[in-house]
């Protein structure tokens, strides 16, 4: 195993990688509380459903507004000076918490939430990459995978972790907000110490650069002029759409259809159920890739997410809640699958059209507000949104990945 951590020079990157990967368990980690975040926004400042979306809205608005910033950043000051930038953003947000408790307001915790999205954006164009060249290139995939591994466990502790601290507090108990936002940013200040020391190699793009050129076969039209990549954008923008509003609503879908659930057991069937599920989805999506074309699988499993969206809209109990947990393991190949598709033969314009695909998980920020207001008397008709989205995607799936 350790042969997969070492450079050609016989140098081990093992350290680094462990360090790189933590950046993967961080952020996973700071999504998952979003979906507790929103359940207790509801209670906690009297919001509707379609406010508490404020929550997703503040995070995932700013990969709209900062991912080409950040790669700019990354391009010119290098990918480890980015990684230490994002970190000291994520605990600037992480321990605004603190502060914003004193407001009773949810405004303050909305701006925090910002901070902290900003830093994701930034660890997010770093930490792939990285991944991927500490090591052999022949097993950059492995590595790769090892790492989104951390990420899947990042989304497990998240609602686990926010429900027993948050949703476990009474309604007026503020601070309780900032419990595990102290634990996190302490973690990542410990992080970035190391990053601050140690050696990263030199992601030498300008090489990446010239292959790509070397290898196209594509035309040379502009990048728009690219239908299977225009689509993949929309593709991208309606899959986060579909994950942000099915993640953040879980709670309170789980809630409505037995009232006899607590928030705080939800968000433990949500950790264990749901993003375990997505996890081991994603754990898996590999092997199945290796072995079926990556646009089949897409379609099929839009297919029975479109099924389970129904049944969950239906409100049927327990069939629909199960109908809930199923569609996590069937999204969750659906981000990177549609990444690949859109990518597929863009030559020259590739690095331009992988910062686009990116910009698209701003699609999140939106389908929380539609839901919580179709939603606001049942939520199971709010995820009539997510039902659309999935309906796109496998369109995308079955013809829009054609080139």
């Amino acid at each position: 195993m350790k042969s997969i951590f070492n450079s050609p020079s016989g140098k081990s990157y093992l350290i680094p990688f462990i360090l790189v990967s933590s950046l993967f368990l961080i952020w996973g980690f700071a999504h998952g509380l979003l979906d507790v975040l929103n359940k207790h926004f509801q209670v906690a400042f009297t919001m509707s459903k379609a406010q508490s979306g404020l929550v997703q809205f503040s995070t995932y608005i700013a990969y709209g507004l900062i991912s080409l910033p950040a790669g700019i950043f990354m391009k010119r000051y290098g990918y480890q000076k980015g990684i230490i930038l994002g970190l000291l953003l994520y605990a600037v947000g992480a321990f605004s918490f603190i502060p914003a408790a004193y407001f009773h307001s949810s405004n303050p915790f909305l701006i925090a939430l910002f901070v902290v999205a900003c830093g994701l954006c930034f660890l997010e164009t770093a930490a792939n990459p990285y991944s991927t060249v500490l090591g052999p290139k022949e097993s950059g995939a492995q590595r790769l995978n090892l790492s989104q591994s951390l990420n899947g466990l990042g989304w497990v502790l998240g609602p686990f972790i926010g429900g027993q601290l948050i949703l476990g507090a009474t309604a007026d108990d503020t601070m309780a907000l900032t419990k595990p936002y102290i634990l996190i940013g302490i973690c990542i200040l410990i992080i970035t110490v190391f990053f601050f020391f140690i050696k990263l190699p030199e992601i030498k793009e300008e090489e990446a650069d010239e292959k790509i050129v070397a290898i196209s076969t594509t035309r040379l039209n502009p990048l728009w002029k690219h239908k299977h990549f225009v689509l993949a954008v929309v593709a991208q923008i309606l899959y986060m759409a579909a994950q942000s509003g099915i993640f953040g609503f879980f709670i309170n879908y789980v809630t409505e259809q037995d009232p006899s659930i607590t928030p705080v057991k939800a968000s433990q069937f949500l950790a264990f159920g749901g993003m375990l599920l997505f996890m081991i989805g994603r754990l898996s999506g590999s092997f199945i890739m290796g072995r079926f074309k990556p646009d089949k699988i897409l379609s099929v499993y839009a297919f029975i997410c479109i099924i389970a969206m129904i049944l969950v809209i239906l409100g049927l109990g327990k069939i629909s809640l199960y109908a809930l947990y199923i569609s996590f393991f069937f999204m969750s190949i659906m981000f990177p699958t549609i990444y690949a598709l859109g990518l597929a033969d863009m030559g020259i314009h590739t690095k331009k059209a992988a910062s686009f695909l990116t910009m698209a998980v701003a699609g999140g920020a939106f389908s929380p507000i539609l839901m919580g207001l179709i939603g606001e008397q049942n939520i199971a008709i709010g995820f009539i949104i997510p039902l659309f989205c999935f309906f796109f995607i496998l369109f995308y799936g079955m013809k829009g990945y054609k080139m």
